[in-house]
């Protein structure tokens, strides 16, 4: 009966942090597809200065972060110290950037399924950089996703949604996309070293450290070089409140995503995480399509059934793998 009751509070856990997962960010997608194609006020102004997205992003997480240490920190040290994450927060902070900014050139659906494509770069990269030797159905995920995304670029999107786009260009909007995933790689491979480092670092400290670097880049980006275009966006926010609540209210749901992230790995692992966030991804594109009017040909459904029949595949191998590294364990 004890163990029955145990596996129930689990799975209500479980189903608590699908929700929350999904919730936060698809409402963050809706909101950052919003704020990159909608004309706010009488005077029917795009907000140009999407940039400003990612700073008070920053800002937003950073007190959030050091909300949660001051709540939940046991007083304990040996973290990384601040220092250590400004070179990965110099890549964080170019990386998302990027990827906002190629909301102006391609459609959000797009843009989803482009950085739905991380695993290319890191197999590029491990392959020809350091000899990895990967197996047929690995090729065969990345065979999946990359022709998916591929297919999708080269096929005729809609004309209502390359009217709703600020400045329509495929061929830059998906090569800001992939240099984020670059950038991203770096981020993450830096990270890890921090974290190998210094054992005892946690979610929040990595949160605080990469936001913390993340705010002074982009203020001095955003307001101290001469065509920055912050005190434009502060301008613009004055001026049309309403995007100033969405920009809010887009990083709130990031900093609450965050939450639900670092809470599913601590309770279920990485790739429960990934699975909830793969889907999550797909969801957003329907959701996109559906709410947004950003209409999809059958033809670009298949690309993105393809894109996420490759990643599900991915996801199995991985499992697969758990499964059998827990067995050998046992053993």
């Amino acid at each position: 009966m004890e163990a029955h009751g145990s596996s129930l509070r689990r799975i209500l856990l479980l189903s608590f942090c699908v929700a929350g997962i999904w919730a936060a960010y698809i409402y963050q997608g809706v909101l950052q597809e919003t704020l990159s194609t909608k004309k706010f006020g009488e005077d029917g102004k795009r907000f140009e200065h999407l940039a400003f997205l990612n700073l008070a992003q920053n800002v937003i997480c950073l007190v959030w972060s050091y909300i949660m240490i001051k709540l939940w920190s046991n007083g304990g040290s040996g973290g990384a110290p601040w220092w250590t994450y400004w070179s990965a927060g110099i890549t964080n902070t170019i990386g998302p950037a990027m990827g906002i900014e190629a909301l102006k050139y391609i459609s959000y659906p797009a843009q989803v399924l482009a950085k739905s494509s991380k695993m290319i770069p890191v197999m590029l990269m491990g392959s020809l950089v350091y000899g990895i030797r990967y197996t047929l159905p690995e090729y065969l995920c990345t065979f999946l996703v990359a022709g998916g995304v591929s297919m999708f670029a080269l096929l005729k999107t809609s004309s209502k949604t390359i009217s709703k786009l600020a400045h329509p260009n495929a061929p830059l909007g998906y090569g800001l996309c992939f240099l984020n995933l670059a950038f991203d790689g770096f981020t993450n491979a830096t990270q890890d070293s921090i974290t190998a480092r210094y054992p005892k670092t946690n979610a929040w400290d990595i949160m605080l450290g990469m936001n913390l670097w993340g705010t002074i880049y982009n203020m001095v980006y955003m307001f101290g070089l001469p065509h920055g275009s912050g005190f434009e966006a502060v301008q613009f926010c004055k001026q049309h409140p309403e995007a100033a609540w969405d920009i809010l209210m887009y990083c709130l749901c990031g900093a609450v995503g965050q939450n639900f992230i670092f809470l599913t790995i601590s309770r279920f692992g990485s790739l429960a995480n990934t699975t909830i966030t793969t889907t999550r991804k797909f969801v957003s594109i329907v959701v996109s399509s559906v709410l947004s009017g950003n209409p999809l040909s059958s033809k670009q459904w298949g690309c993105v059934s393809m894109v996420f029949g490759g990643l599900s595949y991915q996801i199995y191998l991985k499992w697969r793998k758990l499964q059998r590294i827990q067995k050998k364990k046992k053993t």
